[in-house]
């Protein structure tokens, strides 16, 4: 098992959840972190949402850094692995974590199984989340709420320090969301369309809803 098949089967079923919804985009290879590490997908709806995606060629080695640093500013996440890796994985990422098993069975299509459903991030970091937005959003925000005064030619930092500061948690989190689905061009991925990444694969669904992995 690769790891194109085990994303065509996540993307497919991402698709089959949510490709009605004008309201949900989904983006592939998220950078997190001035782009330090980049999550395999990620749902923009009324939460953020992150599924990081491991196959049988892959290993766990740097799964103890991605939970570290995607805990941070998702609010939900799944690890979707190959069977040989989910238990080792349940002694990596934390218990608030969803965890889905991805096999192929006889019939050679990937299989996902619902091994753990995930449940609301309990810590995320608004500093982190505030560094998600480029400037021209970072500003747009910081105008929206009247916090933009002096903060035209501010350094990034300086901009994403004032918006985790001065909004509510909710508030902050919420923005980020929209800003994340309003952008364009990224990683040169045109257009606002919340499924801009075309599915080919077919995959035996999941028997719970991924959207609450």
């Amino acid at each position: 098992m690769r790891d194109i098949d085990v994303r065509r089967a996540i993307r497919a079923n991402l698709e089959q959840l949510h490709g009605s919804d004008s309201q949900t985009r989904i983006v592939e290879e998220m950078g997190v972190w001035a782009n330090t590490v980049r999550i395999d997908v990620a749902v923009i709806n009324g939460e953020l949402t992150g599924y990081e995606l491991k196959s049988a060629r892959d290993t766990l080695a740097r799964l103890p850094f991605q939970a570290e640093i995607y805990g941070k500013v998702f609010d939900r996440l799944t690890l979707v692995a190959a069977a040989k890796h989910i238990d080792a994985a349940t002694k990596v990422v934390p218990g608030w974590w969803g965890l889905v098993e991805a096999s192929i069975p006889l019939d050679g299509q990937v299989e996902l199984r619902l091994v753990r459903p995930s449940e609301p991030n309990p810590a995320p970091d608004l500093q982190i989340t505030a560094e998600l937005l480029w400037k021209a959003e970072a500003y747009d925000i910081l105008e929206m709420h009247g916090l933009a005064r002096g903060y035209r030619s501010k350094p990034l930092a300086k901009l994403h320090q004032r918006l985790a500061q001065e909004l509510r948690p909710a508030l902050l989190r919420e923005e980020v969301r929209l800003a994340l689905k309003r952008r364009e061009n990224w990683l040169g991925q045109e257009g606002s369309n919340q499924l801009h990444v075309s599915v080919h694969a077919q995959a035996h669904p999941v028997a719970q809803s991924l959207g609450s992995c």
